[in-house]
């Protein structure tokens, strides 16, 4: 018996080295953790339990046999993340390449199954030089595998990818279908096709950092939701993020203890609106003053920044919000915004989590860029998501909301449940001068003195339309509110809100505009 006690031991120190030291020491020298490192800084202390370290893969061709690694490049198990249960698989680049083989895949989809039929998170830390070509098909269809398994957790289970390494290839694929994606600065990329394929097949001369790293993407692309210096920021984000989040789609996020301070009134939020209407403001001094105190968490910070969408807490209870960005070209509405905003809003929806709108919009973004590159899809994906949402929906709209976009930014037209205005509430088919140029086009061209009569008539029309109080009559805005009592209606009113139960009609699902 000593000695089988002896062998199993053995077999454990063999596959807690993955690859070996010296593989070990240059993940390090590389300014990355191994793959189990990163999971003793995630979970809990003490809780992590480890399925199927003793795993090895099947192939015998190239001389593989000679290559058997307990493990096979994986390290999959469950523990806790603040005492609450989450499923977690972690690539070891330091077992070839963290390259994806038959029994790697199944090592992963083993805890994806298990993540589901329990119904907790799912959280993959994704380091790999793609599939594993001595396995050729086996390990595509391990892929396809793992993709499959992610659209059917998609919506029941809250699934993080965590890129930490090389991700290239059909690898992407698996995080881009989950609900977020986190990027290490400097050492990892993301790309369909490397930069040797690129110059090869575009004449294009572009580093691997410049094609796909963490600025690429949360920049530009707008693929991954944080952008993080090191390893450690990262895995404090996935944190950070599951707080906000229920362990699945028939729960609720947890609360915290507020303590409330007596008054919740905000005087700073009533000197918050410029005077001059297009003179624009930062709508996070907004989210800040209404949301509790250092508990809002941006997403996609860096891409599409005319809207910001993000978690915060009010009274201790986990929100979404989905805000117009004055600061950045005004806050219109454009592709990226569109776009940025519905994805936010269906992953809310999907778990539970109440939305908050706030509305600052002089339109969508006009042009042929817009035009030709999809604006009306794109805008429609926003509209569509917010129209299908079932959780409960409020909107503070705090200056400029015109046109279609007023539609669009979570009226009450598609299904809000409370819809407050701050005085300086513009609640209009456009801007003033511009109605003013079409409506009193003949009187203005007649007039001796164009100028004046255009004024003249563009204060008229302000002082008609430009105004929440005509939307307040016909009971699409529910009540006009003092800036400084914004937090306290918020308070109450998703209080009240906090059982709605919405019947929607039998379908299989809706046909978004994708």
């Amino acid at each position: 018996m000593l000695d089988k006690l002896q062998l199993l031991e053995n077999k454990r120190k063999e596959a807690m080295l993955g690859g070996g030291e010296k593989r070990i020491a240059d993940q390090h020298k590389k300014g990355k953790l191994t793959a189990r490192e990163r999971i003793h800084f995630l979970l809990d202390e003490g809780s992590f339990e480890e399925i199927g370290m003793f795993v090895e893969h099947r192939c015998r061709d190239f001389e593989m046999e000679k290559q058997i690694i307990l493990g096979d490049g994986v390290v999959t198990g469950y523990g806790t993340v603040n005492g609450r249960l989450i499923y977690v698989f972690s690539q070891d680049f330091t077992v070839f390449g963290g390259s994806l083989s038959e029994t790697h895949a199944e090592k992963i989809c083993k805890i994806m199954d298990m993540a589901i039929k329990n119904g907790a998170p799912l959280i993959g830390l994704n380091d790999s030089g793609g599939a594993r070509i001595q396995e050729g098909v086996m390990s595509l269809g391990g892929y396809a595998d793992i993709f499959f398994k992610n659209t059917m957790a998609s919506g029941v289970i809250p699934q993080i990818s965590a890129i930490m390494g090389p991700c290239a290839g059909g690898a992407v694929y698996s995080p881009a279908i989950t609900d977020f994606i986190l990027m290490v600065e400097h050492t990892s990329y993301m790309f369909v096709t490397g930069p040797n394929v690129v110059k090869t097949v575009t004449h294009e001369d572009v580093s691997s950092e410049d094609l796909g790293g963490a600025s690429a993407h949360s920049q530009k692309s707008g693929v991954t939701h944080f952008s993080c210096a090191n390893e450690i920021e990262c895995i404090d984000h996935i944190k950070k993020l599951l707080s906000y989040m229920p362990q699945n789609c028939e729960d609720i996020a947890p609360s915290y203890v507020y303590n409330h301070s007596g008054n919740e009134k905000r005087t700073v939020l009533n000197d918050v609106i410029p005077l001059n209407a297009n003179q624009p403001y930062d709508m996070r001094e907004v989210i800040e003053q209404i949301a509790d105190d250092n508990s809002f968490l941006e997403v996609h910070k860096d891409w599409a920044e005319n809207i910001v969408v993000g978690f915060a807490r009010i009274a201790g209870r986990s929100i979404g919000i989905i805000a117009n960005q004055p600061a950045v070209l005004a806050g219109v509405l454009d592709n990226n915004a569109s776009r940025k905003g519905a994805r936010f809003v269906r992953f809310c929806d999907c778990f539970n989590i109440p939305i908050l709108t706030l509305v600052d919009v002089p339109g969508f973004l006009p042009g042929t860029d817009q035009e030709w590159h999809g604006i009306i899809t794109n805008g429609a994906k926003l509209l569509y998501a917010l129209c299908e949402a079932t959780v409960p929906k409020v909107t503070v709209i705090t200056r400029k909301a015109y046109g279609g976009a007023y539609d669009v930014m979570n009226s009450k037209h598609i299904g809000a449940d409370m819809n407050f205005a701050w005085p300086s509430a513009e609640i209009a088919v456009m801007g003033a001068k511009g109605a003013a140029e079409i409506i009193f086009k003949k009187e203005i061209s007649e007039a001796a003195d164009k100028e004046a009569k255009l004024k003249e008539k563009t204060d008229e029309y302000t002082d008609k339309f430009a105004n929440p109080y005509l939307a307040a009559a016909r009971g699409f805005v529910d009540e006009v509110i003092l800036p400084e009592d914004t937090r306290e209606k918020l308070i109450r009113t998703f209080k009240m809100l906090e059982h709605k139960v919405v019947n929607v009609p039998k379908k299989k699902h809706g046909n978004i505009p994708l």
